[in-house]
């Protein structure tokens, strides 16, 4: 397989079954039962709890697509609840229960493993705080199948802080690209308050924003052969079969 054919192959469903990890009860209850009150605490305090005890400025500024109220309420009320390194080891640990939930038994997660491995390991950080910061987070050798998760949400930051690089050099701020993908009304499910609709000359700059994005992770998926890219695109789906 080629490269950007396995690319193509594999974002929606790495972003797909990493979202649906993030939007599952389940998660929620995760994190209610660590004492992070309903709402964003759990979600805003673990998945950037990588980036250490930052200000919200700095959390919204690295990640970039949701609304700096929705990062901020979440940042803030997540901060008396734990550190950000345990909020963040906490998360992880809700990523892992959860694959071990919903990774479907017949998938070959070693191998997966092995190769996901490989590209994380291959990637340059320069530029990419939130994936270098899931990338360093450690990784039970002994549960297989919840580092298959944990691994799959790696990847899935990796893409999404390229694609935040790929949307600001295409001349798009965060809020546009989400209304672009979302629609007015999904993006305000995001923390965006009152955004306005995105006039149809600036969506091709989100359509080259996608290209840059692929672009960019062409160094991951060059580390590994044509048949790798074929066993790594086939796993993947099957990982995140519903």
């Amino acid at each position: 397989m080629e490269i950007f054919d396995c690319i193509s192959a594999v974002a929606r469903p790495l972003h797909d079954f990493g979202d649906a990890f993030m939007s599952d009860e389940a998660t929620a209850a995760v994190g209610m039962s660590a004492g992070f009150a309903p709402g964003r605490g759990f979600y805003c305090r673990g998945r950037f709890g990588v980036l250490g005890e930052a200000p919200v400025s700095v959390v919204q500024a690295v990640q970039g697509f949701l609304g700096p109220h929705l990062v901020t309420t979440g940042w803030l009320a997540g901060r008396p609840v734990m550190p950000a390194e345990e909020a963040a080891a906490c998360y992880a640990q809700a990523l892992r229960t959860w694959g071990r939930d919903h990774v479907p038994g017949d998938v070959d997660v070693e191998h997966f493993n092995h190769l996901a491995q490989q590209l994380i390991d291959e990637a340059d950080t320069d530029a990419l705080p939130l994936f270098a910061g899931w990338r360093a987070q450690p990784c039970p050798g002994n549960d297989p199948v919840g580092a298959a998760m944990q691994r799959i949400h790696v990847l899935r930051e990796h893409r999404g802080a390229c694609h935040l690089t790929a949307v600001r050099l295409c001349g798009l701020s965060g809020q546009e690209a989400m209304v672009i993908n979302l629609g007015v009304e999904q993006a305000t499910r995001y923390g965006w308050q009152d955004p306005h609709p995105v006039a149809a000359t600036r969506i091709p700059r989100l359509q080259r924003a996608e290209q840059l994005t692929d672009e960019m992770q062409a160094q991951l998926y060059a580390s590994l052969t044509d048949r790798q890219r074929t066993e790594f695109a086939r796993l993947v789906n099957a990982l995140t079969a519903p």
